[in-house]
């Protein structure tokens, strides 16, 4: 008879090591501490029989958006699809194989589907999330997880992990202070949950609270920082608030710090870097020799055109750091892309191109060429992946591009509607 996992679901092929080697690979990933990679290669040393082992490190190797990942991912699936699997983990396993392919909303739907029967598959809600993160989803990032709530409560494996998805999906949408109750819970339940932390941060960051987010932020860093492959992008929120209030040195202090100290080659850790320096960049901060080291790293990776959202910051950190032959060779990858079946031509097509060309003409000093590229693309950027805070950098751009273009009526105007987009106007 097969085991059981802590939510009472089949886990195919486990022994007793190996289910309480993914139960901790999984509770890794929902906090997004430690090395899940590691534990489920462990559970996967214990019982190569295991499914769920084979799809957990695929979606490890997927969910990062890391070229290198594909076909370790697709090698796992595999593996999967030659054992034996209950209905939920074949469903896992079809889920993967259309992520591997670049279908990224079917994906999204066979997981939608499974959550609807299986309510308290939290890697299910996660890898979901997550999909509906990357494809700008802001609806199915609340949706998905709200239709799930009723099967959670704080008793069950992983609740804290739901009612922070749950927050950042209410944030992506609009609902501030719900977002923020439900943030704090996840956070309640367990400290180390750097999702539920990242949720009530947007919270703040949209409303306008820098102080409040600094405080919120500072005041157990220790938590969600510790041991966590999702501290430099909470540490990057916390430089948001800082560059808000223009206390630029203390950016570049968090830069230098934890934010990209170690120069880190990990692809999500680049755009924070690449997102934070151009930020200074508008406001004609001098960055020193900063950006080399960011586009050393995106070098090896920028023309891999599996997501367009990557290849517009790997477009900043070339432009800053002055290489136009690395700049032509991420537009001309862009335009094979967007010849492609996956879901990404059409990320690349309808923002990411456009917006990859903006960085690039503004990086040339082309200024009224950079406001009519992106004056378009920003009504619908959405479609191309990330938050809403992530996405204000083309708002950004476009404001400085249109000043330094002397269009002066359009800044008096771009600069009213970005102060109204505040619920809360504090500092």
């Amino acid at each position: 008879m097969a085991l059981k996992d802590s939510v009472g679901f089949e886990v195919s092929g486990a022994n007793a090591r190996s289910l309480e080697a993914i139960e901790q690979a999984s509770h890794e990933l929902r906090c997004y501490i430690n090395d899940p990679v590691a534990t489920v290669d462990r559970a996967l040393a214990e019982s190569p029989q295991l499914t769920m082992g084979h799809a957990l490190r695929a979606y490890l190797h997927l969910l990062g958006t890391e070229p290198g990942g594909l076909p370790v991912a697709r090698a796992a699936c595999q593996a999967g699809q030659a054992l034996p699997a209950t209905d939920r983990e074949r469903r896992h396993l079809q889920a993967i194989d259309h992520l591997a392919d670049g279908r990224w909303r079917a994906a999204g739907r066979v997981l939608e589907d499974l959550s609807v029967e299986y309510p308290r598959d939290a890697l299910a809600l996660q890898a979901g999330h997550a999909i509906d993160f990357f494809t700008g989803d802001s609806r199915m990032l609340r949706d998905r997880i709200a239709r799930a709530l009723p099967a959670w409560d704080a008793g069950v494996t992983g609740c804290h992990a739901v009612l922070g998805m749950h927050a950042f999906g209410l944030e992506e949408t609009g609902d501030y202070a719900r977002a923020e109750a439900q943030g704090r819970k996840s956070v309640e339940l367990e400290p180390r949950d750097g999702w539920g932390q990242h949720a009530v941060a947007h919270v703040m960051e949209m409303q306008g609270r820098r102080r409040d987010g600094i405080a919120w932020m500072r005041s157990n860093p220790e938590a969600w920082s510790r041991d966590s492959f999702f501290a430099v992008h909470n540490w990057w929120h916390v430089a948001l608030y800082h560059l808000g209030l223009d206390e630029v040195d203390e950016v570049l202090a968090l830069y230098d710090g934890p934010i990209y100290g170690k120069t880190s080659g990990v692809v999500l850790e680049m755009i924070d870097a690449s997102a934070l320096l151009w930020r200074l960049h508008l406001r004609g901060v001098d960055v020193g020799n900063r950006w080399n080291a960011v586009a050393d790293n995106w070098a090896p990776v920028a023309t891999a055109r599996n997501y367009a959202f990557n290849d517009m910051h790997a477009m900043m950190a070339f432009v800053g750091a002055g290489r136009s032959r690395a700049t032509e060779a991420v537009l001309e990858a862009q335009r094979a892309a967007m010849d492609g079946a996956e879901d990404n031509a059409s990320f690349t097509r309808e923002v990411g191109y456009p917006a990859t060309q903006a960085i690039n003409a503004f990086g040339d000093g082309n200024y009224a060429e950079t406001v009519r590229l992106l004056r378009p693309v920003r009504s619908y950027a959405h479609r191309f992946g990330g938050s809403h805070a992530q996405r204000d950098v083309l708002d950004l751009t476009l404001i400085e591009a249109a000043r330094r273009a002397g269009q002066n009526n359009l800044v008096a105007a771009l600069l009213a509607e970005h102060a109204g987009k505040l619920e809360v106007r504090a500092d």
